[in-house]
């Protein structure tokens, strides 16, 4: 039998600034938190490539060093008894100490736009309300029911049992209001009723589930109103920034496909209270839910095991639209709701990418076009009408801040712009301190090191060659451990312990991301055989694009050379098409056929990926021989 060891947890995050819990040897001390019930931020999923699960050891021994400690905390903290929680396993009593994560108050979350290119969109939600009187039997000899009774009151034909869940509620609710009932039918089947006329209350609600953000909106299905848009962060992200990163974390142990599930419908449900509560009316009165999220999303969000998706051939294991009842999800605050989760294209394109694709109508285009959605688990989708092609540009978590060092999403003290002219400038979120850079910071940050010849095209640190520049720049220049990095911000300047740097891992993180974007983007027209100056636009989705600066994100060639003019940014394409699937009965159809019709592109297996892939690393060559930040030429 393994042995108990008492750990014991400090720190911020740490309520009545203590808590002990028993752990066996071997057990990891970022499971021993969990289970003392302490979220603990593991951004990489457990893998030991990111520093977010840090903790320092107070008391007791502190276990050798892995390589991975080595490579994310560097000799010093590795010294100061610092360890990376996924990676350090009980091996006696201790006292720790959980390093604070960043601050994220007013983290940005992307709301929904309505825009003039989606179209007008047919209000046919497939949900109607009719208030009726119903005339109960009155005597013996009449062989009829209070459900028979209902049926023959409505003037729309009823296509479905009644089920038995509304069939328990009916003969109180018949009888509550003079027989006055409200009976709600979503595609001919009764889905509930209520006492009363409540026939003016048709709700519905249409959610986003992404991988790092979750958005949702709460529309009026009468006139497709919106009256309240409510969203945050993705509650799985504590265990793993990125899908491949949940679902190892589940291939692990397959119970934790539950924990995981758990925290996404939990944040559903708090977030149709939330939107309610905002416009003041009653969730009863919910009574359909249009749900899109890429393939890992969505199955979590149904309970199935996603394991299979990240394991080749990554085929999802349903591809269908499914129409589900809120109470077999379950989402307890819309029982009788209609839950419709839009079909998914194929492996890890999923339905956002159908939801973006139906709202960008890039189906209907004479021209060619491309919709690039940029996320944690980006997708590309090119073509014109007749002919569109998808596939899954995964960037990974560095564009929100993730695997970063000094990382963090777009909130409260990140840095979201940069230049580099004859000083460093940064521009806050909420102007205040910085305390970390954001994903829009960190392309601002490349792309005017780039400018200034701090940077090669193949992504290098000039340090070698820093007694050729300024001494601003010159200062902000150094060596420390065995990688080299660029000061954006002292310490004494920013709200931290410690400068705010770019190192060496961070650029090449940063030049993953935008590779699998670009690469994503360059192979569809391989196969389409085209090139840039044939595009006639590229619509820039997703939340992330909205902060971006598009000069910053061409010069860096997270996107093809197509010019500024060319990129259109169009918002949260995915969200919008959601609401289009749950105001209309024949946009949700649309999808179903744009979901068979596009047709999946598989990045990593296409014989001419790898070299494509390779281009789409380095970064373009200056447009300047010189600079005038540094009086250098650009490597």
């Amino acid at each position: 039998m393994a042995d108990q060891f008492v750990i014991t947890f400090q720190g911020e995050v740490v309520p009545g600034g203590g808590k002990s819990v028993a752990a066996t040897t071997g057990k990891s001390v970022l499971d021993a938190a969990r289970d003392a019930g302490l979220e603990v931020i593991a951004t990489c999923g457990e893998r030991g490539r990111c520093r977010s699960c840090r903790v320092k050891v107070l008391k007791g021994d502190a276990p050798p060093a892995t390589i991975m400690d080595q490579v994310q905390l560097g000799h010093e903290e590795v010294q100061e008894r610092f360890r990376l929680s996924c990676q350090m396993p009980v091996t006696g009593d201790a006292t720790i100490l959980i390093a604070p994560p960043k601050s994220e108050a007013g983290h940005k979350v992307l709301a929904i736009e309505r825009r003039e290119e989606t179209g007008a969109v047919k209000l046919d939600s497939g949900v109607v309300k009719e208030c009726v009187q119903v005339t109960l039997p009155d005597d013996e000899n009449h062989q009829s029911s209070d459900v028979e009774e209902l049926v023959r009151a409505l003037s729309v034909e009823v296509e479905a049992p009644v089920p038995a869940d509304i069939l328990r509620k009916i003969p109180e609710t018949v009888r509550a209001r003079r027989n006055q009932v409200t009976v709600s039918l979503f595609r001919g089947e009764i889905i509930d009723v209520q006492p009363g006329d409540t026939s003016d209350q048709k709700l519905g609600m249409a959610f986003d589930v992404g991988t790092t953000s979750i958005v949702g909106s709460l529309l009026d299905l009468n006139t497709g109103q919106e009256l309240a848009s409510v969203g945050g962060v993705n509650p799985q992200s504590p265990f793993g920034g990125d899908l491949m990163s949940r679902i190892a974390y589940i291939q692990e142990d397959p119970k934790r496909l539950q924990t995981l599930r758990a925290k996404v419908l939990g944040a559903v449900n708090d977030y149709v209270k939330e939107a309610c509560t905002l416009a003041k009316v009653d969730p009863q009165n919910i009574h359909k839910i249009a749900v899109v999220g890429n393939t890992c999303m969505h199955h979590i969000f149904l309970g199935i095991n996603p394991t299979h998706v990240g394991l080749a051939p990554y085929a999802p294991s349903m591809r269908d639209p499914i129409v589900l009842k809120g109470s077999d999800i379950p989402l307890k605050t819309v029982p009788n709701a209609r839950v419709c989760m839009l079909p998914i294209i194929a492996g890890f394109v999923g339905a956002d990418t159908v939801a973006a694709a139906l709202a960008t109508r890039i189906y209907e285009s004479d021209d060619m076009r491309c919709l690039v959605d940029i996320g944690t688990n980006g997708e590309v989708v090119m073509g014109q009408k007749g002919k569109l092609l998808a596939c899954s540009a995964p960037a990974g978590p560095a564009l929100e801040g993730g695997q970063i060092r000094h990382g963090m999403r777009g909130a409260l003290g990140a840095i979201e712009r940069v230049t580099i002219a004859k000083e460093v400038e940064l521009q806050v979120i909420g102007g205040v301190d910085p305390i970390g850079i954001c994903g829009s910071g960190l392309i601002d940050a490349v792309s005017a090191m780039l400018d200034a010849g701090i940077l090669t095209q193949r992504g290098l640190i000039r340090f070698d060659d820093r007694e050729t520049f300024s001494d601003t720049i010159r200062d902000r220049l150094r060596h420390v451990g065995e990688r080299d990095e660029f000061v954006l911000g002292w310490a004494e300047a920013a709200g931290g312990e410690e400068d705010i740097t770019l190192n060496q891992s961070d650029v090449r993180q940063l030049q993953l991301a935008k590779g699998a974007i670009c690469s994503g983007v360059l192979l569809l027209e391989r196969v389409l055989d085209i090139a840039n100056e044939e595009i006639r636009e590229i619509y820039l989705c997703g939340g992330f694009g909205n902060y971006i600066n598009t000069e910053s994100a061409l010069r860096i060639r997270l996107l093809p050379d197509v010019g500024v003019e060319r990129v259109t940014y169009f918002g949260n394409a995915a969200g919008m098409g959601a609401q289009m699937a749950l105001l209309s009965e024949t946009e949700r159809a649309r999808a179903n056929d744009l979901a068979r019709e596009i047709e999946h592109v598989a990045m990593a297996t296409h014989p001419e990926f790898q070299d494509v892939f390779l281009d789409a690393l380095e970064f373009p060559a200056a447009p300047n021989a010189d600079s005038e930040a540094t009086g250098s030429r650009v490597a």
